[in-house]
């Protein structure tokens, strides 16, 4: 059987098993039995095994349960409310004041949890009843929420982003820092959108009046909730920038910062460090599953030769690099409307990183766009995760307005994505000083 006939039963199988609603875990473990079995016949479960075992023994995968922890103490703690309403004491009488609140909260959480449905709950269950109370209309007040609760896995840290390169084999680190200015850029096209339909449609958030606050009183609690909050970013991303430590190493001390500053804030509360150890671990595993099954399959579809001939096929299309590139984005796009985002790397990364590496395309460039891809298929119509969660928080709305408010901040990501195509050095410039 040739290695095309073979790519297509074994995708489509895959695929098959999704839509049946097979968790994606059970998915790939079930294929990549059948599979080995049936091209190995015993030595392949033993080797199987041997797969599942290495691709999780890695020292770069380690920050990625730190990660999870660190946004669920931050979480759960409340940590993240008294950042929010200490942000807004210094919004004024901007238009739109509470969605660019949205955008600020979006930021600063994501430098605290990597999870865009932590962030989308954190910032619905925070600003949503204001903004309405202040009459803002849905459209003002579901799309930043939601485009905003996005930043979480662009901004380190970003348990997403860990996986992604290990999975794409390249650096940790340098990847880390490498989509940074990705999440800054998206945060301010965010707050221009917001700007400019508040000036163009005032009636989407009308202006109310405001308390007037002392500077005193402001930078009493700048310094009280947001500034301890640099220690958190500084452990995370500037030891590795200075490199003082590995982001295996910053995760760590970037977990021991955050307890730290949840006794103080909160006190010690052990019912909540172990609800927030026990949320993460079920995350990890569940992430770790989906990953061995990764591994195995990029295994299965080397065996068959579609790997390779993928790569040929693709560089010797008659296309330049970036058309090559920008159809992977469509075709991932495509699938972020019914898939979630793991569950897509699982598929595509085995598949375009030979692509991108014989095209002479940086791996760390091509991987930000790519993470920017699969936080917008958490806001994609009809099936993105961050659309039920919002659902979830906002039960009054009808999932068609939460589909209209997501569709600007869905093309906002794309024209991120196009920037950073154009304009790799936005993606390439942290890395390229820290080294």
């Amino acid at each position: 059987m040739d290695w095309l006939t073979l790519f297509i039963i074994i995708l489509s199988s895959l695929i098959g098993l999704f839509f049946l609603g097979v968790p994606v875990a059970f998915s790939f473990l079930f294929i990549n039995i059948l599979f080995a079995y049936l091209f190995w016949g015993d030595a392949g479960l033993a080797q199987l095994i041997l797969s599942v075992f290495r691709s999780i023994t890695s020292f770069s995968l380690l920050p990625v349960p730190l990660f999870l922890l660190m946004g669920e103490v931050m979480f759960l703690f409340g940590i993240a409310q008294n950042m929010m309403e200490t942000m807004e004491k210094w919004m004024g009488r901007l238009p739109g004041r509470l969605s660019l609140l949205a955008v600020g909260g979006g930021v600063l959480f994501a430098t605290l949890s990597g999870s865009s449905m932590a962030g989308c709950a954190m910032l619905g269950q925070t600003l949503l009843p204001d903004m309405e109370k202040r009459g803002y209309k849905y459209q003002i007040t579901l799309g930043p929420i939601m485009g905003c609760g996005t930043l979480a896995a662009m901004i380190p840290p970003s348990a997403l982003g860990v996986l992604l390169a290990s999975l794409a084999q390249i650096s940790v680190g340098d990847f880390l820092l490498s989509i940074i200015f990705p999440g800054l850029l998206m945060a301010a096209l965010f707050a221009i959108y917001i700007v400019v339909m508040c000036w163009l449609k005032p009636e989407l958030a009308p202006q109310y009046e405001v308390q007037k606050i002392s500077l005193g009183e402001k930078l009493k609690l700048t310094c009280k909730y947001i500034l301890p909050l640099g220690s958190v970013i500084f452990s995370v991303i500037g030891l590795i920038i200075f490199g003082i430590a590995t982001p295996t190493e910053s995760a760590a001390v970037g977990a021991l910062v955050c307890f730290i500053l949840a006794f103080i804030y909160k006190g010690i509360r052990p019912d909540i460090v172990k609800k927030s150890m026990i949320n993460s671990v079920k995350i990890t595993v569940m992430m770790f599953m989906i990953l061995t099954g990764a591994t195995a399959f990029s295994q299965l579809l080397a065996y068959t030769g579609a790997s390779s001939n993928l790569v040929s096929l693709a560089t010797g299309l008659p296309l330049h690099p970036i058309v090559v590139i920008i159809i992977m984005q469509f075709i991932l796009i495509l699938l972020g409307t019914f898939m979630e985002p793991l569950s897509i790397l699982m598929v595509a990364l085995p598949i375009y990183m030979p692509i991108i590496k014989q095209l002479g395309v940086n791996p760390l460039a091509f991987c930000s766009v790519l993470l920017i891809n699969m936080e917008m298929a958490t806001i994609s119509p009809p099936d993105g995760l961050v659309l039920y969660t919002m659902k979830a928080v906002a039960p009054q709305y009808s999932m068609a307005q939460i589909y209209k408010a997501s569709i600007p901040f869905v093309i906002i990501d794309a024209i991120a994505m196009a920037l950073i195509m154009i304009f790799p050095e936005i993606a390439l410039f942290l890395p390229s000083i820290a080294k």
